[in-house]
């Protein structure tokens, strides 16, 4: 009996070591990764802030390359003179119309003087005549010119209209306002409307005007002096067609002048 009673408590001690090994082995297999584990962290965060630093200098690299490009072309523009580089055909050619909000109840002179801001005086037969010396006149049609009417039979005040497309080189758009035609009142402000050059030497010294609102159709020949550039006389407007310069200081065509006397004698009639 004895020493049942001895061997009992050393079985239960052995047990209590081995039982305190395996618990202590789960602890300290803890406790390193745990070591590891911040290492890794810390690792983890040097290489994030690296890649925030790289990130912000690349950001601010990118953002003087695109300082300087975004400079480029107003650097350009500016050391370029508009006026000697302006072509005569082309739709980005010219100079852009200004909105007019009125649409009716307006001669074409006043619409003109709106859409192009232009100051020449007087009615539209004197246009031409009045802009000599303060604005450039030629004969090859620009987006944003004023097309001057001579005075004929049933226009005898003459007529101007701005040129707001420039289809070809004998095809052109103007808005202009009180002419009138089927379903248009007199005073009606009228835009993109068909013009073609009929002179016998395409000097647009001749036209005819789309009738109404069908840009197939065209009413009579109507004699012209050309058109008035928005711009300084004495300035030059290269041209896209050819590589002469086109500016006009005085009566520039023959070919006026004959539809000049031709438009004389029907108002003699």
């Amino acid at each position: 009996m004895g020493t049942a009673l001895i061997q009992v408590p050393a079985e239960a001690s052995e047990r209590g070591q081995r039982t305190a090994q395996k618990q202590a082995r789960p602890v300290a297999a803890a406790t390193a990764p745990n070591a590891s584990s911040q290492a890794q962290l810390r690792a983890q965060a040097a290489a994030r802030a690296a890649a925030t630093r790289q990130a912000a200098t690349a950001r601010r690299q990118g953002a003087a390359v695109e300082s300087r490009h975004s400079l480029a072309p107003q650097q350009v523009s500016m050391s370029v003179p508009q006026n000697l580089l302006r072509p005569a055909y082309g739709n980005g050619a010219g100079t852009p119309i200004l909105p007019v909000s009125v649409t009716s109840g307006l001669s074409c002179v006043p619409f003109a003087r709106m859409a192009t801001g232009m100051n020449i005086s007087g009615d539209a037969r004197l246009w031409w005549s009045n802009a000599a010396g303060s604005y450039a006149r030629g004969n090859a049609p620009e987006r944003g010119s004023v097309l001057a009417f001579t005075a004929s039979g049933g226009m005898q005040r003459g007529h101007v209209a701005v040129v707001s497309r420039v289809v070809g080189p004998r095809t052109i758009q103007i808005d202009h306002s009180n002419w009138g035609g089927p379903g248009i009142r007199r005073g009606t402000v009228m835009r993109g409307v068909m013009v073609m050059d009929v002179s016998d030497r395409n000097d647009w010294t001749a036209v005819r005007v789309q009738v109404g609102h069908d840009n197939s159709s065209f009413g009579r020949t109507y004699p012209t002096h050309g058109f008035i550039y928005n711009r300084p006389a004495g300035t030059r407007m290269m041209t896209a067609e050819a590589p002469r310069f086109t500016e006009v200081a005085e009566y520039p065509s023959p070919h006026a002048a004959q539809h000049q006397r031709l438009a004389a004698q029907l108002l003699e009639r």
